[in-house]
């Protein structure tokens, strides 16, 4: 077997490969992170308006009427 050294040619552009890797990770890293903020947005924003018509009832003392779509 070779060792993986000598098999490379000497002008092999590896450094550009691995910034070019480690800038596609950074990106879908960062991609990832928006994503996930939205994400928590969404889901509080989902638990206020199922929390709404709770609050509306408890205030008015009585169930409110559900609109048909």
């Amino acid at each position: 077997m070779m060792p993986l050294a000598t098999a490379l040619p000497e002008n092999s552009n590896d450094g550009y490969v691995a910034a070019a890797y480690i800038a596609f990770f950074a990106i879908v890293l960062i991609y990832v992170a928006i994503m996930a903020i939205r994400l928590s947005r969404v889901e509080r924003a989902v638990r206020e308006l199922r929390r709404e018509p709770r609050q509306d009832e408890e205030t008015l003392g009585r169930p409110r009427e559900r609109e048909t779509v």
